[in-house]
């Protein structure tokens, strides 16, 4: 009996996708994710050096990359992430708004004010301008587009102690997302959300925990036994993204090993 091993998965050859927040983490994976199936991609972010790792090894995977420094909570930047991406690869097909923040690890009550400002302005109003510039693209193409906003569990799902602004702003990504989706799946533009759990990033660290302590403390605690890599979750961005979503709109994918079962 002959087996055949599969050969690369091309559902965006010729697509352009534009990642933000991409300079590590879960951005980063998804980035990876879309150049591997043919994708070329657009990565944007703050600083630029992480942009410029994820280029090289887009590239070093035989794929094409551009890196734009952008400030999602400033309209200037992402509308010129947008025409950049535009500019230089002749369209905008699926956009994954990523970037965002963390402020917390104390009561709500202890929180400072600058804190609570920050996580909205770049969680919620990031996403806001971010779809606001992608929506207005997408509509304009023939072909109009996908886009995939990262929410997180904490939020609509569940909560935790010294989280509830950044729940509260990712609560208001999910939202957002559902009602961007119905205003505009008839101008050709299809909205969902992946929403992660735990995840293999240093966000799921807690204070003075180690790897080893967190894949523990996982074990203890979490239905899976683990928590999820980086890649697991890309493979769910790019699935809503993907022609074989094509009648998937508005949809809240979770993506927590079973937590908040």
């Amino acid at each position: 009996m002959t087996t055949t091993t599969p050969g690369p998965r091309t559902r965006f050859t010729g697509r352009t996708a534009l990642v933000t927040g991409a300079g590590s983490g879960i951005g980063r994976a998804v980035a990876l994710a879309f150049a591997a199936e043919g994708a070329q991609v657009v990565v944007a972010g703050r600083r630029p050096e992480p942009l410029a790792q994820t280029v090289r090894l887009i590239e070093e995977q035989g794929g094409k990359a551009l890196a734009v420094s952008a400030d999602v909570s400033r309209a200037a930047d992402i509308d010129a992430v947008v025409r950049a991406t535009v500019d230089h690869f002749g369209a905008l097909d699926v956009a994954v708004n990523n970037a965002g923040v963390f402020r917390g690890g104390r009561p709500l009550a202890d929180l400072p004010e600058e804190d609570w400002h920050t996580q909205l302005a770049t969680n919620v109003t990031g996403v806001f301008l971010a779809l606001r510039a992608q929506i207005r693209q997408m509509s304009s193409q023939p072909a109009g587009g996908a886009i995939v906003n990262i929410s997180s569990t904490l939020g609509l799902h569940t909560t935790a102690p010294g989280a509830a602004a950044y729940s509260a702003s990712k609560a208001a990504v999910t939202a957002l997302s559902r009602g961007a989706a119905l205003d505009h799946v008839r101008d050709g533009v299809r909205i969902n959300v992946v929403s992660p759990g735990a995840t293999e990033t240093a966000m799921s660290l807690r204070a003075g925990e180690t790897e080893a302590d967190r894949a523990e403390r996982a074990r203890a605690t979490l239905p899976l036994g683990r928590i999820a890599t980086t890649q697991e979750v890309a493979a769910a961005v790019l699935y809503l993204a993907s022609d074989d979503a094509a009648s998937v709109v508005g949809t809240d994918l979770v993506v927590d090993s079973g937590a908040t079962l």
